[in-house]
């Protein structure tokens, strides 16, 4: 850019402090109360910010074309999202106004769910304390839970990734250091690319051959109900399925069946096709199933990391350089500039 004055940064994303306040040197920084709720930018009472803003930051916030109307000066968007579905591409395209995202901002603290959702799952942490807290410990069966709660050890089992990407990639870091083996489905990987700590294979045998098989594909059309009843029935009776990634990958009908007959050892599932989890949901009721509340980009360090990969796109946007990573272009595509 060749203007002399500073573009006007408004963030309504949750931001890093120290991430903002290294952004001043070239912007003006304006930080709004992060919103809590999915609703248009433009009703959220920052019209006279709005309507100097050059580079909009938002998370939950939908920059949708109400909210483009009130910037006319608006020329870059960057979506605290790994897809941004809060901004209406086409209206941006329209407009020339460029769009990026933060890839990869929770695949850390994901991974960690991810593993912390295996071994919950496997080896019954959920359950036994759920059995502790309702009294059943008594002193006459002191041992009655060493026998009720065992569950496999994670060394020297199979785990199938499906998804070699910034998630699925870092949940086999993990598994290498529980002494795991490795297969990983990802059609856009060649055979080689883990080296010696991971095979990529195809989905088959990955269903079919593991103990446990984690989630991390993208949604997309190619990737909706992709574990569909064919892929649970390969899985082992006594192999578990985890998903902290997107629900829909998983077909759902086809999963409360193997569920519900016992034909796979359990779930451990962050992710639900209808969230909030219904109260009558019948997941509630299955002892080998451990839930939990969508929670997997539930830290602190998430907005730590996407505040910088915001910082890094803002820098790269004001300074026309190119920068690392995927920019949405005027057709709301993946490019890399």
């Amino acid at each position: 850019m060749t203007h002399t004055a500073k573009p006007t940064v408004l963030v309504t994303a949750p931001f890093d402090a120290d991430t903002a306040e290294s952004l001043r040197d070239e912007f003006d920084v304006v930080l709004a109360e992060p919103a809590r709720h999915g609703e248009s930018l433009a009703a959220a009472g920052l019209d006279a910010q709005l309507a100097t803003a050059t580079a909009i930051v938002a998370e939950l916030d939908l920059v949708d074309r109400a909210t483009l109307d009130k910037a006319p000066a608006l020329r870059f968007v960057v979506s605290c999202r790994a897809v941004p579905v809060n901004v209406d591409l086409a209206a941006c395209a329209a407009r020339g106004i460029r769009v990026a995202t933060t890839p990869g901002r929770n695949a850390e603290v994901t991974a960690d769910l991810t593993f912390a959702l295996i071994l919950s799952t496997v080896r019954h942490v959920g359950r036994s304390e759920r059995w502790l807290r309702a009294g059943n410990w008594r002193p006459d069966a002191v041992f009655e839970p060493y026998e009720q709660f065992r569950g496999a050890g994670l060394g020297g089992r199979t785990l199938g990734i499906l998804g070699g990407g910034a998630v699925g990639s870092r949940v086999l870091r993990r598994a290498r250091g529980f002494g795991m083996t490795v297969k990983v489905y990802d059609p856009f990987l060649p055979a080689g690319h883990f080296g010696d700590d991971a095979s990529v294979v195809s989905l088959d045998e990955v269903m079919s051959t593991s103990d446990v098989v984690t989630v991390h594909v993208p949604l997309m059309p190619q990737t909706r109900g992709l574990v569909g009843a064919r892929e649970l029935a390969l899985m082992r009776p006594d192999a578990f399925l985890v998903n902290a990634g997107r629900a829909a990958v998983v077909d759902e009908d086809a999963l409360m069946t193997v569920l519900r007959e016992h034909r796979i050892g359990g779930a451990g599932l962050d992710v639900h096709h209808q969230e909030p989890l219904p109260a009558d949901s019948e997941l509630l009721t299955f002892d080998h199933v451990t839930l939990t509340p969508h929670i997997a980009g539930a830290s602190d360090d998430v907005v730590v990391e996407h505040s910088r990969i915001a910082a890094d796109a803002l820098r790269a946007w004001a300074h026309g350089a190119p920068r690392r990573g995927p920019v949405l272009n005027q057709s709301g595509e993946m490019s890399r500039p």
